[in-house]
């Protein structure tokens, strides 16, 4: 199995791009990896944007943002009011929001939807993210829901027992208005880690998941 490292000092500064469709996207598929990231490099550097939100589901996104982003001293919030459901009807306006961005933030690495997702919503910030960014470090993250459509990922970060713990804790600490859904539960989160764990060798039991479409050493 090939090991893939960012770089040899862990000094370096890294400009990390998270994109999220809902509140809790970026965190669900790719919290422990986050915080991974923030443990090892002191120096990063993080623009973290979520595309849909409420009143309530907004200052819950804030909350999580910065807790999974407590230590970095450099970082940027951005909560969007996309209707929920709908991107794929309003385009054009997110399209012009990725044109943005891209003129405001050149990233080293970008945590983003996967292709294979059934929902429309996670889908199109996918497709855009790759329309958008052409020379960057993509890793499409997963998210477990009722569709089923979790898929046969190829990049795997390991992670050890403390930080899936904490990745767990803050999600569900954080998003109160969503305890109410049967899937939203610890057992849902450590699950999902498990198995990724299993089918990566991971030393410490547990691993997130992504599809890398292209990597260049």
């Amino acid at each position: 199995m090939l090991k893939f490292n960012f770089e040899e000092k862990n000094d370096s500064t890294y400009k990390v791009l998270c994109l999220g469709a809902h509140c809790d996207d970026i965190e669900i598929g790719c919290g422990g990896t986050i915080l991974r990231l923030v443990e090892s490099y002191p120096n990063i550097v993080f623009n973290w944007v979520v595309f849909s939100s409420n009143i309530q589901r907004e200052k819950e996104a804030y909350h999580s943002a910065n807790k999974f982003l407590e230590k970095v001293p450099e970082k940027n919030i951005v909560i969007k009011q996309f209707q929920d459901g709908f991107f794929p009807f309003i385009g054009i306006e997110i399209k012009h929001f990725f044109e943005q961005l891209k003129q405001d933030y050149n990233p080293d690495l970008i945590l983003t939807h996967s292709r294979h997702d059934l929902h429309q919503d996670h889908r199109l910030i996918c497709d855009f993210t790759w329309n958008t960014f052409r020379n960057h470090l993509i890793l499409e993250y997963e998210i477990p829901k009722y569709d089923g459509d979790l898929g046969n990922p190829n990049f795997f970060v390991h992670l050890d027992e403390e930080i899936c713990q904490e990745k767990i804790k803050y999600i569900i600490d954080s998003f109160p208005s969503q305890n109410n859904k049967q899937w939203f539960t610890e057992e849902t989160f450590l699950s999902i880690l498990r198995l990724r764990g299993i089918e990566s060798n991971a030393p410490n039991k547990y691993a997130e998941a992504f599809y890398c479409r292209k990597v260049i050493f």
